[in-house]
């Protein structure tokens, strides 16, 4: 297994990666190139969502066709080797959920969501980027 410098980082999809319209696919919100520049800088992506089957395969894909490396999805390799917990164990949560995460507003998204130019920016000023 290789060694890694970089944090395990959870990433939340809908309103998170793209707008909410689950079931179908988001709008673009500027989620990709910020992604790619985490993974690049030795990262690692989880993505942690509530979608299964069919519509948690177009969330995986929408990673793939964006060119962005995960690291697994909802699950973390790791833990089984220090804990038995479902929970999902990363160093930083990217959530439209959780406090503290930029959040914007559009005409046509209904329920506020990600601001990836803030958060880029949050992770830049601690260095993370």
């Amino acid at each position: 297994m290789a060694a890694y410098s970089g944090l395990v980082i959870a990433v939340d999809f809908d309103g998170t990666c793209v707008t909410h319209q689950y079931p179908f696919l988001g709008e673009d919100i500027g989620a990709a190139p910020v992604l790619r520049e985490l993974v690049e800088n030795g990262h690692r992506i989880i993505l942690y969502t509530m979608r299964s089957g069919k519509l948690e395969k177009e969330a995986i894909n929408w990673f793939k066709e964006n060119g962005i490396k995960l690291y697994d999805v909802n699950r973390n390799p790791e833990q089984k080797q220090w804990t038995k917990s479902i929970k999902v164990h990363a160093d930083l949560y990217i959530d439209d959920s959780a406090l503290g995460i930029p959040l914007r507003r559009n005409d046509t998204a209904g329920r506020p969501f990600v601001d990836w130019v803030g958060v880029r920016r949050l992770l830049v000023e601690e260095g993370f980027l």
